[in-house]
């Protein structure tokens, strides 16, 4: 083995590590850098064969660093850094045009997606990567210029800008509605009820915003996507609370229906989260105009 071989391990094991280090997780490191939980696996059994040492102490599903580990993750963590800090210098010097955004997957498929040919005819040099995420995370350490973020202006370390509240509807098939009439809201008290996993209260402040407060506690089914939601909404499982603008094509074609006019504005929003160094980055800022534009249209 040659002295390089000897002395530097795969980058690829080393984001693992760093990815494994700050989740706890396998699994949730490997949702945050793209890769499976048994490539994350494999990946940290590398590194430590090739360390000749274990970095981790496993309890079940969780994993904490061991003494090894945490003085290792105290030296590598940094470099990484440093080397995606020299990669993008010298990619923004030459240029740059490509960026790595993370989205809801929700929002990238029925708001980011129908959009993307107008980018792309505006700025045909820009190249954008898109990949899903649903819980917050570093945007420097996983290799992110950017972020779709759902809730307060609260990222660390970022720049938010605003695109837009959402208004929550209330949603069941035409079939379903046939077979539970509603004269008002009170009516789907008892009712079927579907939930969005991050938003479990979601019911309860809907119905509190119709003056419907002493409930008996709501449970239904959980489904941890909105669109998920929506085609269990639409297949007749029960009714649904769904930010409208998700589920635009199921409305046009009928599949869902809307029994009450009454829409709850949430006052979380969405935000283009960007790197607190974003104004040094020519495609961010093109990509920071165009998604702008596309709010006020």
């Amino acid at each position: 083995m040659n002295e390089s071989r000897k002395s530097l391990p795969p980058i690829s094991a080393l984001n693992s590590f760093v990815a494994a280090a700050r989740y706890g997780s396998f699994s949730r490191a490997g949702e945050q850098i793209g890769l499976t939980q048994s490539a994350i696996s494999r990946q940290i059994a590398l590194l430590e064969d090739w360390l000749q040492t274990g970095l981790f102490d496993r309890h079940g599903r969780r994993v904490v660093l061991n003494s090894a580990g945490r003085a290792y993750l105290d030296q590598v963590r940094p470099a990484l850094d440093r080397i995606r800090e020299a990669t993008e210098q010298v990619v923004n010097r030459t240029g740059g045009r490509e960026l790595n955004i993370a989205t809801l997957p929700s929002f990238g498929m029925r708001w980011l997606a129908p959009r993307l040919p107008d980018l792309t005819a505006r700025f045909p040099d820009l190249m954008v990567n898109f990949a899903t995420r649903s819980f917050s995370f570093d945007l420097r350490g996983e290799g992110f210029d950017a972020a779709i973020h759902f809730g307060q202006p609260d990222w660390p370390d970022a720049s938010h800008l605003s695109l837009f509240h959402e208004q929550v509807v209330a949603v069941c098939s035409p079939d379903w509605l046939a077979a539970n009439p509603l004269e008002g809201p009170e009516d789907l008290i008892g009712k079927p009820l579907l939930f969005q996993a991050s938003r479990r209260s979601a019911w309860s402040r809907w119905f509190a915003s119709q003056g419907l407060k002493d409930i008996p506690t709501l449970k239904g089914p959980l489904f941890e996507q909105f669109l998920m939601l929506a085609q269990a909404a639409a297949s007749g499982a029960g009714a649904a609370l769904i930010p409208r603008f998700l589920i635009e094509p199921e409305l046009a074609q009928g599949t869902l229906v809307i029994p009450f006019d009454h829409m709850l504005e949430s006052e979380d929003a969405y935000y283009l989260v960007r790197r607190a160094d974003w104004q040094s980055n020519a495609a961010m800022l093109k990509f920071s105009e165009w998604i702008a534009e596309q709010v006020r249209i």
